[in-house]
């Protein structure tokens, strides 16, 4: 009788091993410095993965906007105080405010943050754990995008050759 118990047991444990061993490989944004110049070089670089192919290249155009004029309002403070301890309270608000802004807009965006699901595989009821990054989800919507409208243009053609 404990065997018949003693299977589905460990087969319960496994499956709570394996969801318990994954874990995100993300390195979140962080648009923070405490110097005129170390902030100058991050911006820099956040401008440059913006950019195609960059890390955050899927930022649309309004957001692009928002990340930019937050990123000037954060020189300009570096610029009238030069570091953060510096700045007044009222400044360091704004700056953080400022950092927040930017890296919510950026994580969202992130390339290389990995987005796990739980899937079941095609004869199987047992979920499996499928993890990708969100510049792979994003290659697959785009050929997806891509192979349906082939079809579709396929179809138009066809229709209009075969009358």
């Amino acid at each position: 009788m404990k065997r018949k118990y003693w299977l589905p047991v460990m087969a319960a444990m496994m499956l709570v091993l394996q969801v318990a061993s994954v874990h995100a490989k993300e390195t979140k944004p962080d648009v923070k410095a405490n110097t005129k110049d170390e902030f100058a070089a991050v911006a820099d670089h956040v401008r440059q993965q913006m950019a195609p192919g960059g890390r955050f290249d899927s930022v649309k155009a309004n957001d692009q906007t928002t990340v930019n004029r937050d990123l000037s309002a954060m020189e300009s403070l570096y610029d009238k105080f030069g570091t953060v301890d510096a700045m007044d309270q009222a400044s360091k608000t704004q700056l953080f405010n400022n950092q927040s802004e930017v890296n919510a807009i950026l994580t969202r965006n992130d390339a290389n943050r990995e987005v796990c699901e739980q899937v079941k595989p095609m004869g199987s009821n047992i979920p499996k754990t499928v993890c990708k990054t969100q510049r792979q989800i994003n290659l697959e919507n785009d050929q997806s995008q891509r192979t349906l409208q082939d079809i579709q243009n396929l179809s138009r053609q066809s229709a209009v050759g075969g009358h």
